[in-house]
Order: C-alpha cells, then structure tokens, then sequence
C-alpha cells in the first residue's frame, strides 16, 4: 500500500489517499514495468475512515490488474476537515480532485460515498460507476430518517444518545437498529472502549453535516435521465429497503443505470471479509472479464 496527498481544489488543505496496485512484472528483479492501466477510485460511507476498505480495495485491485485508490473523506485521518459551507459539491470536487491526480477513470463507491457519485456522475467525467447502498434522496424519500434529536446531542455532547438516534434512523446496522433507545445508547457506552467504536463516536459531528447534505440534494429521477455513464447500483439483500427502492426506481427511468439485488449481503457489505462483493464489482468494472487466478 502507499500512501499520498493530494490538493483540495478549495484551497482547503489535502485529501489523504491509499493507493492497492496488483503484483506485476515490476516487482521481478531485472523486469521493465508496463504501462499502469487507469485506476479506480473508492468513496467510502459516513462515521468511518477509508482503513476499513483497505482489504477490499486490495481484493477490487487483484480481480481488476489495475491500481485501486481509497481516500479519506474531509474530517477523517490526515485528510483537511470539513469547511463551512460544506455540502455535495465539496464532495464532488474531492473527488474529481483524486480522479485527476490518480489518473483514475471508474469509481466504486458505498452509502454516503454512493451518494457523492451519484452527483459526481452527472458533471464529471467517470467511464464507469458502481454505488453499493447509495444514500441517495429522492424525491424526499430520507426526509423521514433524519432525526433533529441527533443534531441536538452531538451539539449537547451527548454522543451515546446521538449515536442511537443516527442507528435507529437509518436502520443500517442490521437486527441492531431495531432495539429500544435505551438499549442502543448502553451498546454506543460498550462499543466506546474498542478503537472502532471511539472512532464513531469522534466521527458523529460529520454524519450531521453529510446527512444535512443529503437532504439539501434532494433529487427527483429527472435528474438522471441524460445520464450517460454506464452505472451498476446494487444493495445488500439484508440491507434496509430503502436502498433497494431508489435503486430500482433509478434504473426503471434511466437507461444507463443498471440495478441488482447481492443476496446475504448487509449494508456494510465491503467491509465484511470475503471477495464476492469486489467480484461482482470486478466484472461489471471490466466489462465482464476478471483475473481467473482469483475464485469468486
């Protein structure tokens, strides 16, 4: 893995990005290194850092023989922090910004990342896209998960209390999502001693301005009819259904947009081990062709 930096066009500081290249000729002592293909870029969800990716952008990377770039959204590791007035098109120039500089022309991209692209496609230039669990709102249909009470706790520092509001409102985290108040602020106080948890938790004062953005970018499916990119949304077959409807609403409108079902997958299907999410990716990505050294 290697690790890099690139500009913000804002002027607001860097985005930190690491970069999976697949075993080639390069690395055999004597041996004269190809022309590296076009990459691909990853956009990661809400309340976690680009590391979570890391084993499946290296899967994504073998599958494709091609190099696989994961970044840090604004407000996470090294990257700069959100800036006011953030909101999508911060996001898009991002990631534009990792596009240019990685020479990357596909993008893959989860929830609140999948949300970013899918604006992203409309005015950048992406040869081909792949959302999984796309946080897209349209025509209003996320207006309802927001809760105002997570605002309020983040602002009140009461951050067990906002993070149970944001689970039980986006019902993302599984069979978890449906458990009472009181029981899901006592698994925010547990979940608080391990790395992961202390890592949600710092992370809560983003999902405010990432969900406030989604609903400042509500779109309807006019939007997307002069899409031109060819584009493969898919959901976890055990994701909320939500996601599952805008996808479908999206590719029953526009023809360039692809939908489909990944059965026993969850919504955080790219974070859990195994390849045959990044497979099913892979071929769509390469038109339908992987590396047959890698099984499914």
């Amino acid at each position: 893995m290697e690790t890099w930096t690139v500009e913000t066009d804002d002027g607001g500081g860097q985005l930190e990005v690491h970069t999976f290249r697949p075993a080639s000729k390069a690395s055999i002592p004597g041996s004269q290194a190809p022309a590296e293909p076009s990459g691909v870029v990853m956009v990661h969800g809400t309340l976690v850092t680009d590391s979570l990716y890391w084993p499946f952008a290296r899967h994504l990377s073998v599958l494709l023989g091609r190099p696989v770039h994961s970044y840090n959204r604004r407000g996470r590791g090294h990257s700069a922090p959100q800036p006011p007035g953030y909101s999508v098109e911060t996001e898009i120039a991002d990631l534009e910004a990792v596009m240019r500089a990685s020479g990357s022309t596909d993008v893959v991209a989860h929830s609140y990342g999948g949300f970013v692209a899918l604006n992203a496609v409309l005015s950048a230039k992406i040869n081909r896209l792949v959302t999984y669990d796309a946080a897209v709102s349209l025509s209003g249909n996320l207006h309802g998960r927001w809760r105002p009470e997570l605002e309020d706790a983040v602002t009140a520092g009461q951050l067990d209390h906002a993070w149970a509001h944001l689970v039980q409102g986006l019902g993302t985290a599984g069979p978890i999502s449906y458990l009472p108040m009181g029981a899901l602020r006592t698994l925010s106080i547990i979940s608080a001693q391990t790395r992961l948890g202390a890592e949600m938790r710092s992370l809560l004062p983003t999902a405010v301005t990432e969900m406030r953005a989604v609903l400042a970018a509500d779109a309807n499916l006019a939007d997307f009819v002069n899409l031109q990119t060819p584009t493969l949304m898919l959901s976890g077959g055990w994701s909320p259904s939500y996601f599952a409807e805008t996808g479908r609403a999206l590719a029953g409108a526009v023809p360039a947009i692809d939908f489909a079902i990944v059965p026993l997958q969850f919504h955080e299907g790219p974070l859990r081990p195994g390849k045959r999410l990044a497979t099913r990716i892979a071929r769509f990505l390469s038109g339908g062709h992987v590396s047959a050294a890698v099984g499914t």
